[in-house]
């Protein structure tokens, strides 16, 4: 096994987040606040715990509210990556691919958010022990579907005993993806200029049994409505009084 730890991580933060109106009408959605603090704030907290010190942001909807986000951030080194057109998932990675130096990275959707189970374990941890740039190009963090009971669930994958992800295109699979994963960037070779999907190159991989999830053995929350909003944050306040 070739375990090598990330040291860096990519945050999607472009998208428009139209679903979760009217919080993003004035508000990029990695900027909307769960339990006093904005989603990619919590992810950078947990990024920091790891010892990863360097992350690249792209931006393109509300871009100037990201910008002021960060302008005086000084606990870790934000690279910021500004798209004058949406380049979806995939194309905004690629456009700024070069400051993962060529190593397995983090990559992380703007709106994740997710609890440990295990502080001494936590589940960033857990996937970089996971990881083997041998066998892996991609490497999926995945909930259980049956675990989620505050929050909408898909069913986007299923896991092979050898641990291999297989996407469910029925969305009636056992696994939900949280939308953090390590990423090697040799995925990115003859991929698409412009827009794309990262999804696509998800799809590659697993065409190329190079696929493979960890179960997430912890709370994470797919915030998408207003609804599942004001579920997360009432129970983080009845977690905070009990």
């Amino acid at each position: 096994m070739h375990n090598e730890k990330p040291d860096n991580a990519f945050i999607l933060a472009a998208g428009k987040g139209t679903r979760l109106r009217p919080y993003t009408n004035t508000l990029p959605k990695p900027l909307v606040p769960v339990n006093g603090l904005a989603i990619i704030d919590h992810t950078i907290k947990k990024l920091l715990s790891e010892g990863i010190e360097k992350a690249t942001i792209n931006h393109n909807y509300l871009g100037d509210r990201i910008i002021k986000h960060f302008q005086d951030r000084e606990d870790i080194k934000i690279t910021l990556s500004e798209e004058t057109e949406h380049l979806e998932t995939g194309g905004g990675v690629k456009k700024t691919l070069h400051t993962m130096e060529n190593k397995p990275f983090y990559l992380i959707n703007g709106d994740s958010l997710w609890e440990n189970k295990d502080s001494k374990n936590s589940s960033l941890s857990q996937l970089s022990q996971f990881w083997d740039s041998n066998k892996m190009d991609i490497l999926l963090l995945l909930q259980p579907i049956d675990d989620m009971n505050l929050t909408q669930s898909v069913g986007d994958y299923d896991i092979t005993p050898d641990g291999q992800a297989i996407r469910n295109k029925d969305k009636k699979g056992q696994y939900m993806f949280t939308g953090v994963r390590i990423t090697h960037p040799h995925i990115f070779k003859g991929s698409p200029e412009g827009a794309f999907s990262f999804r696509d190159l998800m799809d590659k991989a697993e065409a190329n049994n190079r696929l493979y999830a960890l179960i997430h053995d912890g709370i994470w929350y797919h915030i998408s409505t207003p609804e599942d909003l004001e579920s997360v944050n009432q129970a983080y306040r009845k977690a905070k009084t009990a």
